[in-house]
């Protein structure tokens, strides 16, 4: 697996290189697990990167869910078999939380972190909580989403105050992280 992105190496507010890491990383993952085709995988990133063009996210996994089939009614079941899957072929592999929908959006950090929170909707990984700034979590269905947000948010925290926070990345249930994204990102 590629390293993640070098936020330094990023002109701060640029999410194109983030998303492309992150397609990049969800790829090798998902070749890595067999879960899906090379057929499957095309379709995906097609819409994928028609989604990022329109200027409206849509997270990789979720997208393979439908290219794969999944209705309505079945389309968590079907991320959270993907996103376990990845999960697996990433160290360390970051713990399904299943109440993360049921915590606090953090508005005074995401005003705080204006570029962080433009970050978190193009990833599609919100913040979960942020103690002050000592402490701060992310997560998201697609957890390649969820390291690259921890890792912003590592490098946005110290940049401007010189301190590395306890930053956490974890995966996040299908309707936690649907109620998430509208909640926080108007979607």
């Amino acid at each position: 697996m590629s390293s993640p992105v070098n936020p330094a190496v990023r002109k701060p507010g640029d999410t194109s290189q983030l998303l492309q890491t992150c397609m990049e990383q969800t790829v090798q993952a998902l070749q890595a697990t067999g879960i899906a085709s090379e057929t499957e995988i095309a379709r995906m990133l097609a819409h994928f990167e028609r989604s990022v063009s329109q200027g409206e996210p849509l997270d990789l996994l979720e997208i393979l869910a439908r290219v794969q089939g999944a209705d309505e009614e079945h389309l968590g079941i079907e991320v959270a078999r993907i996103s376990h899957a990845v999960s697996m072929v990433i160290h360390p592999s970051p713990p399904l939380v299943p109440f993360a929908g049921k915590l606090i959006a953090p508005s005074a950090f995401y005003e705080s972190f204006d570029q962080l929170h433009h970050a978190a909707r193009a990833l599609l990984s919100p913040i979960l909580y942020a103690e002050d700034t000592d402490a701060v979590g992310t997560g998201a269905l697609n957890p390649i989403a969820a390291r690259l947000m921890a890792d912003e948010i590592l490098a946005g925290v110290n940049r401007r105050f010189g301190i590395k926070p306890f930053v956490t990345s974890v995966r996040m249930d299908y309707e936690s992280w649907s109620f998430l994204t509208r909640k926080h990102f108007g979607l």
